[in-house]
């Protein structure tokens, strides 16, 4: 079936997934091995489980403050043309004859906002299966006159998420209020969105493992509005603490984060390991002398293409990014 962006069969996709107590994974991309990993490990779900037409959903963000991943998709860090490449990339992958024909892929454009991202708003959105509206830095009245307007214009065609409220990023100093019930179901009335992204805690880009989800604050939100809402920022959540998602009213998840943290570890070491495979003896011992590297970093092998091409560094990125999205599957395809 490969992509899917009729908003009546992406809602009939969110109809199965509550049918059968899925909470959809929507992970984000800013490059091609990121992209294809996300596929990758969905395909692999599929094939071990009899699910060949798994649903996944591959997002990005583009103008967006705290990570523009259009931008990155490209080195003109232009987020037009990232996100060109971005959609060009799916749509070879998922062709008829493509590796992953057979899966359900659906394209999220997330933390769309009114005011940065006004050009992207102006473009057809028949490439995309959703969007998330993000208002959520304007005042709270504006923030559901500004979604409210654009479901009405959009909405028809389109599954809108909206932001009830900002999700702030773990690096800065800003901290925001988690959402309460009453807040989120004037939101979602008054805008009429599909979806909501509440504050439950969670954070974007964060690493402490302290930081808690939640999920009584959901439930309260789900016992106003129903299994409508979005979580974001659970890359540093416990597994324990967000394996019963559906219950609590979370239909959807999105992450980033985990991908690219968790797998930079993996190559750090490699790149150790195999020193001057990667590098050559002579860097090796110069950087043993500045005390970068230790005394039993080896510096006997020459420099090979087998590990000094960017094909190497990405195979492993690809396979550990693989790994993790497949843990997330795992989680909540059950």
């Amino acid at each position: 079936m490969a992509i899917v962006t009729k908003r009546n069969e992406v809602l009939a996709i969110y109809a199965e997934a509550a049918k059968n107590r899925w909470v959809l994974p929507c992970f984000c991309s800013e490059n091609l091995t990121t992209t294809e990993a996300i596929l990758a490990a969905a395909r692999e779900y599929g094939e071990g489980h009899g699910v060949a037409d798994t649903p996944i959903i591959v997002a990005i963000t583009c103008q967006y403050g705290h990570r523009t991943q259009a931008a990155y998709y490209t080195h003109t860090r232009r987020w037009d043309t990232g996100l060109k490449l971005f959609l060009a990339d799916l749509r070879v992958l998922t062709e008829a004859d493509g590796p992953y024909s057979k899966l359900r892929v659906m394209v999220h454009l997330d933390h769309v906002q009114p005011d940065d991202d006004a050009e992207l708003l102006t473009w057809d959105m028949g490439a995309f299966s959703s969007i998330m509206f993000d208002a959520s830095k304007f005042p709270f009245d504006e923030n559901i006159r500004m979604t409210g307007k654009f479901v009405k214009e959009r909405g028809r065609n389109i599954l809108v998420e909206g932001a009830c409220d900002e999700i702030v990023d773990a690096t800065g100093k800003v901290k925001s209020e988690l959402t309460d019930s009453e807040k989120a179901e004037k939101y979602f009335r008054g805008t009429g969105a599909d979806l909501i992204v509440a504050n439950l805690g969670t954070e974007h880009r964060a690493s402490a493992k302290d930081l808690n989800y939640y999920g009584d604050y959901a439930r309260r939100i789900r016992d106003r509005i129903g299994t409508k809402i979005v979580l974001h920022g659970a890359s540093s959540v416990p597994s324990d603490q967000i394996a019963g998602l559906i219950d609590d009213g979370v239909c959807k998840v999105n992450i980033w984060t985990a991908l690219e943290r968790d797998s930079s570890p993996l190559l750090f070491r490699d790149l150790v390991e195999n020193a001057s495979k990667v590098a050559g003896a002579g860097t090796v011992e110069a950087l043993k002398r500045e005390g970068l590297l230790g005394p039993n970093c080896r510096s006997d092998e020459a420099a090979s293409i087998s590990h000094f091409t960017t094909v190497h560094r990405q195979d492993l990125v690809f396979r550990e990014m693989k790994k993790i999205v497949g843990g997330y599957l795992d989680l909540w395809y059950r």
